[in-house]
């Protein structure tokens, strides 16, 4: 009988955000891939879970899924982390995921810490749809994806880091407007957690004026539906 393969979502700044299932999870499974040993040995340290682990990053997932699926077949279980937050957004543990269903055993996701929710719920925003893009393109298909989004309704949610936000910030008041709507979080659960609120010019100035620090999660609002009826009115039906 195949073990199981566990995902296992770790807090993303504030260590009283693991669950207690996760810490049970990681104590039991045979063995755990983390995203960087060494971040995760002091998750594991803090709460006592002295099971085996070895690295499964972006850098290496590719050559080690086959052995990975090869010990789930055998019977052990398999717990994936990351850093932080739910592995396979935006962190390793996709392709492992896909190849474990594909070869038929079981894969079990415990609810638990991601950045984007709390960011997207506390906006202001509407949040009943949306659009979780992650990372944007650095350079190749940048300019193209933020065209196909710039008629997007539904809130948008980006991931970015410091030395790339005001760039993007930019990217942001040329293709959706500089009075478009948008919320910046940055350190979310850490002692220094803030959320800031205004228009994408607004959220651009401030940053110049004050350095980025911390990984940032943005929403944006989606365009208003009024101003794609008016565009579409302005252009006439035969343009």
């Amino acid at each position: 009988m195949s073990g199981i393969l566990y995902l296992v979502p770790t807090p993303i700044g504030n260590l009283k955000d693991m669950t207690f299932r996760a810490v049970e999870v990681l104590k039991s499974v045979d063995l755990i891939l983390a995203e960087d040993t060494r971040t995760s040995a002091k998750l594991c340290q803090h709460y006592d879970i002295g099971t085996s682990m070895k690295s499964h990053h972006m850098h290496n997932e590719h050559s080690r899924v086959q052995g990975v699926v090869d010990q789930l077949i055998s019977g052990l279980s398999v717990a994936v982390i990351s850093d932080a937050g739910t592995p396979a957004i935006s962190d390793p543990g996709f392709l492992l995921v896909r190849e474990a269903v594909r070869q038929g055993i079981q894969v079990d996701c415990l609810p638990g810490a991601t950045a984007f929710v709390p960011a997207l719920v506390s906006s202001g925003l509407s949040c009943d749809r949306f659009l979780f893009e992650g990372f944007l393109p650095v350079k190749k298909g940048r300019q193209t994806r933020l065209k196909e989004l710039s008629q997007e309704t539904r809130t948008m949610v980006f991931y970015e880091s410091p030395h790339k936000l005001l760039k993007t910030l930019q990217d942001f008041c040329t293709v959706f407007g500089s009075e478009r709507p948008i919320s910046v979080s940055r350190e979310l659960s850490k002692l220094h957690q803030e959320t800031l609120r205004g228009s994408a010019a607004q959220m651009l100035e401030h940053f110049q004026n004050q350095a980025p620090r911390g990984e940032f999660v943005i929403v944006l609002s989606g365009m208003d539906k009024k101003s794609i009826k008016a565009k579409i009115t302005q252009s006439g039906p035969n343009d």
